[in-house]
């Protein structure tokens, strides 16, 4: 038992890094070009992704960068599917 739940820690500890290395960082040139590079919302997962781009852009206007991170984190996990 204890090794199996070792290998699956070290299964996700390994899976982490490169997941990771691929998510864009949260700035208002990143969420920027994001929003541009999306192009048409021609299926239901584009339209959410487009969705959370919209709810990052008003939140930066606000000026709170946390809640755009927020948003933008979502929109990369749903576009990584």
């Amino acid at each position: 038992m204890r090794i199996l739940l070792s290998t699956v820690l070290l299964a996700a500890l390994a899976a982490s890094p490169a997941s990771a290395a691929k998510m864009q960082p949260c700035t208002g040139e990143a969420i920027g070009k994001s929003m541009t590079a999306m192009g048409t919302v021609d299926s239901p997962a584009k339209q959410a992704m487009a969705k959370e781009m919209a709810s990052a852009n008003t939140e930066m206007s606000k000026g709170n960068m946390r809640g755009a991170c927020k948003h933008y984190m979502k929109a990369q996990k749903m576009s990584a599917k």
